[in-house]
């Protein structure tokens, strides 16, 4: 529900070819990883000639998965005892619809 009315929300006229480009997937930071994963999938569809993940912070575990689907994983924060994605920011708040759409702008 909350994918559908975001998808609605920010969608863009239309998707970008990604066949034969080199692809970098960026985050905030990751906890589980999954969110990563399944954007690699979709991705990976799109036929790139490389994937590539950067994230300034994760957990090994998260990292290890990626590793498995991505060309290269980048990753320069790893806390030996992950808590939270949050905990690596001085100021993590959340953007509003508006923020997304501005950037996007």
């Amino acid at each position: 529900m909350e994918l559908e009315r975001r998808g609605e929300a920010f969608a863009t006229a239309e998707a970008p070819i990604l066949t034969g480009a080199d692809v970098v997937l960026v985050d905030d930071g990751l906890a589980t990883g999954s969110t990563m994963l399944a954007a690699v999938a979709a991705v990976r569809e799109m036929k790139p000639a490389r994937v590539v993940v950067a994230v300034p912070v994760a957990p090994a575990s998260a990292l290890q998965a990626l590793r498995r689907v991505a060309d290269a994983v980048v990753c320069p924060r790893v806390p030996a005892n992950f808590v939270a994605v949050g905990l690596a920011y001085a100021d993590f708040a959340q953007l509003s619809d508006e923020d997304v759409r501005r950037f996007l702008a």
